[in-house]
């Protein structure tokens, strides 16, 4: 397993928290953001990370400056984009010979596609629960920068997520067409958690790593 680096990533005037790690044998860099609640450090993202590792993917994770901040409220869409452009620009750089991804938990996933809306040169994306619509709110959709993206896009969604259920999300995945894909985990949650079924949340993230590794792959240009 590769060894994290620690790093610090220029966004504005200020640097945000980052971990880099990149096996010897990487076909691919993905960058990944945590969600809203959360930092890089979350053990849901740290063991994320560390399969995709194992499956050949380098990875950077990184906060958002909210979180650097220790503020709770997240960062507005435009200082979100700023952060993930700066964070992608890092892993390019420390990726010369392999396609970068972006992708994210929740939040950090869409800020990725909006970045991505905005030219952010990614080769694709990855979504670990996408948050489509507020809890209760399935007419609230947050998805028409969606439409404008040209790029492989992975939705991992679990059945109960209360963000986004298979009856809102899989017309819009429809919609937006053949460059998107949906993979439910039946009965799980906005966290990945299944009823009946305790597991740590460095596990949890672990098991979504070989879908993603799958999709990467079958998606290199």
């Amino acid at each position: 397993m590769a060894p994290s680096e620690s790093i610090r990533i220029e966004v504005g005037d200020g640097t945000v928290s980052g971990a880099f790690a990149r096996p010897a044998d990487a076909f691919a860099t993905l960058v990944v953001a945590p969600g809203a609640g959360s930092g890089f450090d979350h053990p849901f993202l740290v063991g994320f990370a560390r399969a995709m590792s194992a499956a050949g993917v380098a990875t950077l994770r990184f906060n958002f400056p909210y979180r650097e901040a220790g503020r709770r409220l997240p960062d507005r869409a435009p200082r979100a984009v700023e952060a993930w452009q700066a964070a992608l620009a890092v892993a390019a750089a420390r990726s010369p010979a392999e396609p970068v991804w972006a992708g994210g938990k929740s939040y950090g996933g869409r800020m990725a596609s909006m970045a991505a809306a905005e030219g952010m040169p990614a080769a694709g994306l990855v979504f670990l629960g996408y948050p489509l619509h507020p809890p209760g709110k399935p007419e609230a959709l947050r998805d028409a920068h969606l439409y404008g993206i040209d790029l492989p896009m992975l939705f991992l969604q679990g059945t109960r997520d209360p963000f986004s259920g298979p009856a809102e999300l899989t017309p819009v995945v429809a919609r937006i067409g053949r460059a998107a894909t949906v993979q439910w985990i039946d009965g799980a949650n906005h966290s990945f958690e299944t009823r009946g079924a305790k597991r740590a949340p460095a596990d949890v993230g672990a098991s979504l790593a070989p879908a993603v590794a799958d999709f990467v792959r079958a998606n290199r240009a």
